[in-house]
């Protein structure tokens, strides 16, 4: 299939997954449609942009509905709505059963790529963060019945080795930090500049303080621990260079995913660790959100 045709599939199952929905009314065919609050508006415009030179869309309209639920009275958004065509038919035949909206995995498993992983992530994603530290990231999906979430948990630990979880309002829930800052670097190509409020806004790196515990595995046997850990710091810039660009830090995280979740016996040691190392330390933990500890030990493994 050609490139720009792949890359329609995937940014419209994004919205699929999102808010985009199709509608269809009785003896006619179905349309496409996406609405977004008025904030969003070049979100939708962006969407809009993408989407049109493959199935007929009218451009974004505004729209004030009268609501007494919110403070204001009223809501305010832009909805795009398309015209009929033969490729919305297909996507409604296989993203509705009766009229009711299901994961349709056999296409999830052809197109669910980084790119509609971003869109989805746009449109119905939040990102939980103090101070520059993530804490979480929410995908909504409580559309979907939880065990068709089940199957999707399934296919992004497959796809991404992203390890979701369910909540009790039946939606995604990443919580670790090695997988969030993973997860805004897989789709940080494609989020869009009205989206950086889906981004990290980084704090200065929070610095060591003089004397530092650090946890590591007790098959190592260490006798002079300041000495020893520290000469085995200097591989440190070796993996700043490594994991400082986008592609570095996947290729990172595909390797050493199963080893970060080990489960190993650890032992404690009191240390003094020099500036220049707990500089670098710092900036390298708020790339890829790894313990001090665990990047050591990296360096022990190197």
């Amino acid at each position: 299939m050609h490139i720009e045709a792949t890359s329609f599939y995937s940014r419209i199952t994004g919205k699929l997954l999102g808010d985009g929905c199709i509608t269809k009314q009785k003896g006619r065919k179905p349309r496409f449609q996406f609405i977004h609050r008025i904030e969003d508006k070049e979100w939708a415009n962006h969407c809009y942009r993408q989407l049109r030179c493959f199935i007929p869309l009218n451009s974004p309209k505004y729209r004030k509905v009268i609501d007494s639920r919110v403070n204001a009275g009223f809501t305010e958004s832009y909805y795009v709505q398309s015209r009929t065509c033969e490729i919305i038919t297909f996507l409604e035949s296989i993203w509705y059963k009766n009229r009711i909206k299901q994961l349709p995995l056999e296409l999830l498993y052809l197109y669910l790529d980084a790119e509609a992983l971003a869109w989805w992530y746009q449109d119905d994603g939040n990102l939980k963060q103090k101070n520059g530290i993530p804490r979480k990231i929410i995908l909504s999906t409580d559309n979907f019945l939880p065990e068709e979430n089940q199957k999707l948990i399934n296919l992004l630990k497959q796809r991404f080795l992203l390890h979701f979880s369910l909540d009790g309002q039946n939606r995604l829930i990443l919580y670790d930090q090695f997988q969030i800052l993973y997860f805004l670097r897989l789709v940080e190509p494609y989020i869009h500049s009205s989206m950086k409020r889906k981004q990290i806004v980084h704090s200065q790196p929070k610095q060591l303080a003089k004397t530092t515990t650090i946890y590591l595995p007790s098959y190592y046997h260490i006798k002079r621990p300041t000495s020893e850990i520290n000469s085995k710091l200097d591989s440190l810039d070796l993996l700043l260079n490594m994991v400082k660009e986008r592609e570095g830090h996947l290729d990172f995280y595909k390797k050493h995913y199963n080893w970060i979740s080990e489960i190993t016996f650890t032992k404690s040691y009191r240390i003094i660790i020099p500036d220049k190392h707990k500089d670098l330390l710092s900036r390298i933990r708020l790339i890829i959100g790894m313990s001090n500890s665990k990047i050591i030990e990296w360096c022990f493994k190197l």
